[in-house]
């Protein structure tokens, strides 16, 4: 009875570790020299590099026009009196883990993910760690003047490929503070769901 409890209890513990959140830390860095009132009316902006792939574009800026709301300017592409750029930066990297020795040396290796035999890895690819690196900016500049009122890089390096879920988090990393945020460096955290 207790084995049957234990590997319950072992399967439920396994199940809430993988359904809870997630935290996507950035490093970020703005710029605020002009104040911008909450209520602002922006319209989004595009270089000409973002016109050749229009798709992606207009979902970074679908995810921007949350997070601009969340901090209360209004999209109004007639009556703007801000532009808005947003641009985004991925990529991936593949880099090999180490893999200590366990036993003998009978021509086992087990550790970092790896399980080798002989010379080879009996599971290939296990020895591989993907890193997913991206950087949002976002520039708001006054129409009139194209004066820069406000502008934020976020950055994040981490394991998770879905960037549908990572950009948003890193979108409100970039404009937390804002209109007002602290000077320099900092890292911003922010949860997710799995």
């Amino acid at each position: 009875m207790y084995k049957a409890l234990s590997a319950l209890l072992f399967i439920v513990l396994l199940l809430t570790g993988c359904s809870g959140m997630r935290v996507v830390d950035s490093q970020v860095n703005s710029f605020a020299p002009k104040a911008v009132p909450a209520g602002s009316r922006y319209r989004f902006e595009r270089l000409p590099s973002q016109e050749n792939n229009p798709g992606a574009q207009e979902q970074l800026e679908a995810m921007a026009e949350q997070a601009l709301a969340k901090v209360g300017l209004v999209r109004d592409d007639q009556g703007a009196s801000l532009s808005v750029q947003v641009s985004v930066t991925e990529r991936a990297e593949q880099s090999a883990m180490d893999h200590p020795a366990l036993g003998w040396n009978l021509g086992w290796r087990v550790g970092n993910g790896g399980v080798w035999m002989g010379r080879g890895p009996l599971f290939p690819g296990l020895d591989v760690r993907t890193s997913y690196w991206r950087e949002v900016g976002l520039v708001l500049r006054q129409r009139s003047t194209q004066t820069v009122v406000f502008e934020s890089r976020a950055s994040h390096d981490g394991p998770w490929a879905d960037s549908e879920a990572v950009l948003p988090a890193m979108l409100d990393a970039a404009l937390q503070g804002f209109p007002t945020p602290p000077t320099g460096v900092r890292r911003v955290n922010i949860e997710i769901t799995r």
